[in-house]
Order: C-alpha cells, then sequence, then structure tokens
C-alpha cells in the first residue's frame, strides 16, 4: 500500500497585508454640480445681500451723520458721537429700554407660565386636546400686525369688546392712557406667544422617558413633585430654548406697537426708535443705526452663549 504524499501547505507571508485600493468618488455630472451650486449658492447671495451686507453697512453708519439726501461723500464721520448722544441726551433712549425689559419680564413670567401649564394638561390627552392644540396655537400663525388690529377693535374704548363685557360707566381708554396701554398691547403679545410656548412645552413632554415617571411614582412621590423634581430638571433643553425665543421676541417687538400708536405715548421700544429716526422726518441714519447696533449686541449676547451650548454640546457627543 503506497503512502499518498501529502501536498504542501501554503506559508503566508511574513509581511503586512497588501494595501486596498480605496473606491474612488464618483464624479459629479455636470448638471449634478449646477443644481448644487444654485442650490447652495443663491441662499449664499441672498442671505448676504439682505442681512451681512445691511448689518456691517449700519455698523459702519453708527459712526457717522448723514441724513440720507446725497451720496456716500456726503457723510460726516464722528466716531462714537452717536452713542454717547444716545446714552447722554437721547430723552427717549432710556424709557424704550426700559419698556423692553418690562416686555422681556412679562413674556419670560406670563406666557411660558400659562404655556407651560397647558401643555401639563394637553399632554393628559383629554377629550378633544387636538381641537385644543389647534384653538390655542390659532394665534401663533398671525402677524404681530394683525394681532395689533384685532386687539385695538378689543380695547376701542367706545363700543370695544373689553369695555362692552366690564360694563364700566366710564370707559377705559385702554391704548391712549399711557400709564396702561403698555400692558394692554403685552396682554395682546402674550395671547400670541403662548400657544407657541405650549407647543415648545408639549413636544418637551413627550420626549420625557415614562420609566422616569414610574420610578419616581414607584418611590412615592406626588404629581407634582414627579413634575417639579424629575421632569421639569429633565426638560433643562426646552426651557433654555423657550428662554432664548421669549428673549429674542421681547427684543424684536415692534409691529404691533407701531400698529397702535406707532410707537409713541408710553409705548416706546427700541426697535421703534430704530425706525423713527431711519425713515422719520428727522432722517438722522446715524443714530438710528447706533441704536440699531445696540439693539444687535443685545441680541449677540443671548444668542452666542446658546449657540456655544448647542455646538459644545453636539462636539461631545
Amino acid at each position: 500500500m503506497t503512502a499518498v504524499q501529502e501536498k504542501p501547505k501554503a506559508v503566508a507571508p511574513s509581511g503586512p497585508p497588501p494595501r486596498r485600493r480605496g473606491k474612488r468618488a464618483t464624479a459629479l455630472a455636470g448638471t449634478d454640480k449646477l443644481v448644487l451650486a444654485l442650490m447652495l449658492g443663491i441662499p449664499t447671495v441672498v442671505h448676504l445681500l439682505f442681512v451681512w451686507i445691511p448689518t456691517l453697512g449700519s455698523v459702519a453708519l453708527s459712526f457717522s451723520r448723514w441724513n440720507g439726501i446725497g451720496g456716500f461723500e456726503d457723510i460726516e464721520w464722528i466716531g462714537v458721537g452717536n452713542y454717547v448722544e444716545i446714552f447722554s441726551e437721547y430723552p427717549r433712549f432710556w424709557p424704550a429700554v426700559q419698556h423692553n425689559l418690562i416686555w422681556l419680564a412679562f413674556l419670560l413670567v406670563v406666557p411660558t407660565a400659562a404655556g407651560l401649564l397647558l401643555a401639563v394638561l394637553l399632554d393628559r390627552e383629554l377629550r378633544f386636546s387636538r381641537i385644543y392644540q389647534s384653538a390655542l396655537y390659532m394665534p401663533m400663525v398671525l402677524s404681530l400686525a394683525l394681532v395689533g388690529f384685532i386687539w385695538q377693535l378689543i380695547y376701542t374704548p367706545d363700543g370695544g369688546l373689553l369695555n362692552s363685557v366690564l360694563g364700566l360707566d366710564k370707559p377705559v381708554d385702554w391704548i391712549g392712557d399711557s400709564d396702561i396701554n403698555l400692558y394692554a398691547v403685552l396682554v395682546a403679545a402674550a395671547w400670541r406667544h403662548t400657544g407657541y410656548i405650549m407647543l415648545l412645552y408639549l413636544a418637551g413632554l413627550k420626549s420625557v422617558d415614562p420609566a422616569l415617571k414610574e420610578a419616581a411614582s414607584l418611590d412615592g412621590a406626588s404629581a407634582s413633585q414627579t413634575f417639579f423634581r424629575v421632569t421639569f430638571p429633565v426638560m433643562k433643553p426646552v426651557n433654555i430654548v423657550v428662554a432664548v425665543v421669549t428673549v429674542i421676541e421681547a427684543l424684536r417687538a415692534f409691529d404691533i406697537v407701531y400698529v397702535i400708536n406707532k410707537g409713541r405715548n408710553g409705548l416706546e421700544l427700541l426697535s421703534v426708535l430704530v425706525t423713527d429716526n431711519i425713515i422719520g422726518e428727522a432722517s438722522r441714519i446715524g443714530r438710528g443705526s447706533a441704536v440699531a447696533v445696540i439693539l444687535l449686541t443685545i441680541s449677540l449676547g443671548v444668542i452666542i452663549p446658546y449657540l456655544y451650548q448647542v455646538f459644545s454640546k453636539e462636539n461631545r457627543t
């Protein structure tokens, strides 16, 4: 019986394995390049033309004195003179700052608390909750100018809805009285803003893990303890978004007060001062631009920390 000769086994090479050539990225076709260039180029150009160039132009003009008549050669550069005048000699500036602060405090307290309460109630899936959500969010789809027209009819001294419901012997001039018109307009702004806050908190409540509530319930926590010690702290990102949105809403308030009485007689806001100086009869382009830069600086003081927190969180994850 002859032995079967075994075939020698192949010895694996001792060197490093050969590198595989990576697949070459497929080049975009000419049509795809054109579509991509249009999709990126057109929004970029529009953004530069209507946002960044006017912003930088306002910053430059804030250091000048110019009435808008004539060419750029008629611009008189005065350095920080406009800012000194605004902070020390402009009588409408500090009342406008005060009104913006009142606007911010009111929106942070009243619509935020009301929106949170409505969100908690709707999160319990009440009957007809979809109808309630739509009805409460409906004012948010209206512009502030339209809200101003609607509430003008409500606040009209003679024949207005509010005075008719109250049945007072002497009708109250809710808009004409400078002692109360700011708060009357704030109620109108809160009516619109509450639905948006409600929607944000409702989305936040839907994203909370039900296991956290169940664990708190098993530990003997009541419904209020579960909400304030478990649910509300978990919604910290939503709370930050609500705060940022409310600050921006308070700073950019313009339409509703300008529709009512052009932002005068107790309704002065920083945004109104910008408009009055730039397109008003005096045409103080430089001073109006300086007020706009101040308003921009305040806004960036809120937006930049928020963006930093968002992007730093993304980098950590």
